[in-house]
């Protein structure tokens, strides 16, 4: 299925490489987002996507035509901008119909548009009222509206729910992946926000240094993680040493550890992980051991800290699991091996 595809695209300021050689295809009804630390090169990809800036080098298709130097007015994409970029001397009906009334669209048929979207997005009735009267999250769902006015190819987003707060903001989050799933339209979200990206994206595309680390579902990039990096980044997770010994034993931490293989070629790695995949029990042969160093309840969780021989392993449990230790307990660690992740150094 055809669908948005980014060839070798490259964005440079200067001697600053901000994206380099993304390659990329998003098919046809994918709800992607795109993740990353500050300066990844995130918002430049989605910028270049949009047509609002220039690729260096590379190509951007859109089923199989390329539209790398089509102007921003005639992708038909639809934008909403981390800000929102409301016009505040017009109503809510005026900036849901705005896009249209560019376009040279009939009065009528603007009408029943914003009609139409703002029963879509639950504020029917608010046609005429003034934008500065609206909460956060009424303004964003106009953004949004506007944004989809056009029925746009694309649908294209920036830190879209960065400025409310953090309740509205995972409302929104539900609110947003069903509309896209209603509408059944491409959507391409930048986010910082981790957990943002995990409830609503069909793909999670995580970004560093202008490249493209890992782009798979949600579930693969923290049960799989590709690098270090994308599993130090996505979530929380132990990082081990991990290496074979003279006897050609899986050691992590100076203990060997059964069902746990270093790739061919390697003979140290890195070991990843969940501290939900962490079990503790008391010491002993065949297991890690060493003493509980500090324990945080969370209501919702229990962390306990652990210290082995210098390292701090994390090990999470739920209140009805919490684990009968104190700070001081020598206990033992034990990993399932199908739950870790071995990766390059």
């Amino acid at each position: 299925m055809s669908g948005l595809a980014l060839n070798s695209v490259s964005k440079q300021f200067g001697t600053f490489t901000a994206v380099d050689h993304v390659q990329l295809t998003v098919p046809h009804g994918t709800f992607v987002c795109m993740l990353g630390p500050s300066g990844c090169g995130k918002t430049t990809l989605l910028r270049m996507i949009a047509g609002l800036d220039t690729p260096t080098s590379g190509a951007i298709l859109i089923d199989g035509a390329d539209i790398t130097p089509v102007p921003t007015h005639k992708r038909d994409f639809g934008m909403v901008f981390q800000s929102l970029a409301l016009f505040p001397h017009l109503t809510v009906g005026e900036n849901i119909a705005y896009p249209l009334r560019i376009r040279g669209a009939a009065k009528e048929a603007q009408k029943k548009r914003v009609d139409e979207l703002l029963a879509m997005i639950d504020l029917t009735g608010y046609a005429g009222r003034p934008v500065n009267k609206l909460s956060g999250g009424q303004r964003q769902r106009v953004a949004i509206a506007r944004a989809l006015a056009i029925s746009p190819r694309l649908f294209l987003l920036d830190e879209p729910l960065s400025a409310l707060d953090a309740k509205l903001r995972e409302a929104m989050q539900v609110e947003l992946r069903q509309l896209q799933q209603q509408l059944g339209i491409t959507t391409i979200v930048v986010t910082h926000d981790q957990r943002e990206a995990m409830t609503m994206a069909d793909t999670v595309v995580v970004m560093n240094g202008g490249q493209i680390r890992q782009a798979a579902s949600p579930v693969e990039i923290y049960r799989r993680p590709a690098d270090r990096f994308v599993a130090d980044f996505i979530g929380s997770t132990n990082l081990l040493a991990v290496e074979s010994d003279s006897a050609g034993r899986t050691v992590v931490l100076g203990h060997p550890v059964e069902g746990v293989t270093i790739p061919d070629g390697l003979t140290k790695a890195t070991l990843s992980v969940r501290p939900e995949d962490v079990h503790l029990t008391g010491p002993g042969a065949g297991r890690i051991n060493g003493k509980v160093a500090f324990i945080r309840d969370l209501g919702g969780t229990i962390e306990t800290f652990v210290d082995i021989s210098g390292t701090r392993v994390i090990a999470v449990s739920t209140p009805r699991e919490r684990p009968s230790v104190h700070i001081g307990q020598e206990v033992g660690v034990t990993l399932s091996p199908d739950v870790c992740v071995v990766l390059k150094q």
